[in-house]
């Protein structure tokens, strides 16, 4: 029961605050999903001390970034999702590529490269690794209130960031493999080919049923609520049968239902959840993650070039490729900025290191820093870059 009262008490201070700083942030031309961020940094103990994570808020932080997903999927053009999708897999390649290689020269720069197998050059490509990781949640919730999340930009790098997460599972699946033995790669690959088998299998299935349910019952809440059923079977089964991001399962519903007739009715009734309680959870919980306590002068220089390394490399990497499909440099650009973004997934990706022995806990804050930076500047560029521009008006969303 006392879990229970202190989680009420957590979550009024979350909104509030969410709130408050999500109003301040609007005011000051940023988005407000950069509020919500700092929102948590505040209450959380490297501040205040109002709130500590938990692993109830946890889990409806997950809850948060997978009904994000949801609503990207079903918010996603399916044409332009086609049109742009060779062109997503090749900037999501090479944008795990060209991070992976930062991060290995800056480790070594620090600490030696070492020899090929030791320890040293291990934990160099770990590094590495943790920079290749995505998190397309704030760039979707950016893109969402700038009415941008259908166009195709929108598109292309919500597109990628999903293939990045999925290569990005395969690399770190790759290199635990290297320092141990009871990993077996090709699984990962293996369990990957099945994982998009099954989804077109399921999606072919799901989406005949939930189109004679629409057309027997349109504009009914038991729709949106099956949809919830789907958004929530299917993140369970990427992760716990063929161990792909549950974000990506989510993302995969919303696609199999975007070209129903009610989809944008789904979608509304989605955000009503995400809106008032579990996004707001989410952005928090990336603030409440951090702690500065611990930093040494060596360690805080190591982490503010971890930070740039980590995020010169995705804009150069991803813009470099968009540049080359000939878009302009704006539009390269954002492409870059918007595959910036490190959240849920570097967190997962460095907490495997830590328990496999690849990464010092000392660097976790470096993880932290990297995340709470990319948060807060991606919303903010990806706004100037599309200042001018008009929103769509189906995409835009309404905050108060």
């Amino acid at each position: 029961m006392e879990t229970t009262i202190e989680l009420f008490k957590d979550l009024a201070i979350i909104i509030l605050a969410a709130k408050v700083c999500g109003i301040w942030a609007k005011k000051l031309k940023a988005p407000q999903v950069v509020g919500e961020i700092i929102a948590g940094l505040l209450i959380g103990p490297s501040v205040l001390g109002l709130v500590d994570q938990s692993d109830i808020l946890a889990s409806m932080a997950e809850i948060g970034v997978v009904l994000l997903m949801f609503g990207a999927g079903l918010e996603t053009n399916f044409k332009e999702l086609m049109k742009t999708g060779p062109k997503a897999l090749l900037v999501a390649v090479v944008g795990v590529f060209v991070p992976l290689l930062g991060g290995f020269l800056l480790y070594g720069c620090f600490y030696g490269f070492g020899d090929m197998g030791s320890d040293e050059f291990y934990r160099g490509v770990f590094i590495g690794t943790i920079m290749t990781a995505t998190s397309v949640g704030i760039t979707v919730q950016t893109l969402k209130e700038l009415g941008k999340l259908k166009s195709e930009i929108g598109t292309l790098v919500v597109s990628a960031a999903i293939i990045d997460d999925v290569i990005g599972i395969i690399v770190l699946t790759f290199v635990i493999g290297m320092k141990t033995p009871d990993s077996n790669p090709l699984d990962v690959i293996k369990n990957t080919g099945f994982f998009f088998l099954f989804c077109v299998l399921a999606g072919i299935i799901c989406y005949y049923v939930f189109k004679y349910i629409d057309k027997r019952h349109p504009h009914q809440r038991r729709i949106p609520i099956l949809g919830l059923a789907l958004c929530m079977i299917m993140a369970y089964s990427a992760e716990h049968f063929f161990g792909i991001a549950d974000i990506t399962g989510a993302y995969v519903a919303g696609l199999i239902l975007c070209n129903l007739r009610d989809s944008e009715y789904i979608a509304e009734k989605m955000d009503i959840s995400s809106y008032m309680l579990f996004g707001p959870v989410f952005f928090a919980s990336i603030g409440l993650k951090t702690e500065f306590s611990g930093f040494t002068p060596a360690l805080l220089g190591f982490s503010l070039l971890f930070v740039t390394v980590a995020l010169l490399t995705k804009i150069i990497g991803c813009g470099a490729i968009a540049k080359l499909f000939k878009y302009n440099i704006k539009d390269s650009l954002k492409v870059g900025v918007g595959m910036m973004t490190r959240g849920e997934v570097a967190l997962i990706v460095a907490q495997k290191g830590l328990s496999v022995g690849l990464l010092d806990p000392l660097y976790f804050t470096s993880v932290i820093l990297l995340i709470i930076v990319s948060s807060i500047l991606t919303p903010i560029i990806m706004k100037l870059l599309f200042r001018g521009e008009k929103s769509t008006a189906e995409n835009a969303v309404v905050t108060e």
